[in-house]
């Protein structure tokens, strides 16, 4: 195995309009935004990079840090099929209603943005009593009624609101519709994409004073007009001294939450990194001290790794 130990990320921050201070508040993140809507915790994406925070390699980005030691060495042999790095983790605190929006798949993306499609997935983290999010449509529809619903500002008619409670999984395929709703904190594990197509934005205003832009024509490209396909419930397993339970798996990635009571020994292969963020407790991931809210990278061929102490973590690998 190699010398790689865990290291901790320091994430990017955004301050969309829609945002709260949840993320500095209870997760004690380092942000004086005004508004922290996203903390980018993994990420080698031009519009906002993870910085490496602990040990030798402490002030260099991920892609700088996977840059020196090498792409293979640093991801694993299930990462060579990607050009670039393949996800993007986010905590979202939506005090706010986000924007109806859909992704592209990765041939429409690469095509008409030069970047990847997005395929992701949902897991709440919290949320407030009653909150809900939307999520595919009630019925199938046709273009002809997707468009004039949009001009005539009547989509939610037809869009499915879903009730959500804290620990509830959402995988939504490129060409979803969907939008989180207010009340909602969100761990989001994507593919390493950042290109949205707003359908519909409650007539918001942006910074500027104008309202936000839309993106109709792309949307009817692209968006699956369809009650969204509901991904299979899989079961908790017990292990010594904490259960898994796998949340989704997909070519990009593979996700799982683990409820720890005791101790986790996990493994980092040649085949892929992990990553750990931490929703509960203060764990000792790998000899890294953490608190709610921080990620830890552990880069493949690290070996035998233990997260020490009771906890609740999602841990992600390719």
């Amino acid at each position: 195995m190699s010398n790689f130990k865990p290291v901790k990320l320091t994430p990017a921050f955004k301050d969309y309009l829609w945002g709260g201070t949840r993320l500095r508040d209870d997760f004690k993140k380092p942000c004086d935004f005004d508004k922290i809507a996203e903390s980018w915790e993994l990420s080698c994406h031009k519009d906002g990079q993870s910085v490496i925070a602990t040990g030798e390699d402490k002030g260099l980005t991920l892609t700088q840090f996977i840059e020196k030691y090498g792409k293979s060495a640093v991801l694993g042999s299930d990462c060579d099929k990607f050009e670039n790095f393949p996800i993007l983790i986010k905590l979202i605190d939506a005090k706010d209603n986000l924007s109806v929006q859909v992704h592209p798949d990765n041939e429409y993306a690469q095509r008409v943005e030069g970047e990847y499609g997005k395929t992701e997935m949902w897991y709440v983290v919290d949320c407030d009593e009653g909150a809900t999010l939307l999520y595919g449509f009630k019925d199938k529809i046709s273009k002809e009624e997707f468009k004039e619903r949009i001009e005539n500002n009547t989509l939610l008619e037809v869009t499915n609101a879903v009730p959500v409670k804290k620990g509830d999984v959402f995988f939504i395929q490129a060409g979803t519709l969907h939008a989180i709703g207010k009340g909602i904190l969100i761990a989001e594990i994507q593919q390493n994409s950042n290109t949205t197509y707003r359908i519909y934005d409650y007539g918001r205003v942006g910074k500027d004073g104008k309202t936000r832009e839309l993106h109709i024509d792309k949307a009817l490209d692209v968006t699956e007009l369809a009650p969204a396909k509901s991904y299979p419930e899989t079961p908790v397993e017990q292990k010594d001294g904490y259960t898994q339970k796998l949340l989704s798996s997909c070519e990009y990635f593979s996700t799982y939450v683990l409820d720890i009571d005791t101790e986790a020994e996990l493994v980092a292969d040649e085949k892929s990194f992990n990553s750990i963020l931490v929703l509960e407790g203060t764990p000792d991931v790998g000899g890294v001290e953490t608190i709610k809210g921080d990620s830890v990278f552990i880069p493949a061929s690290t070996g035998k790794y233990a997260i020490k102490g009771k906890s609740k973590v999602i841990l992600t690998k390719v």
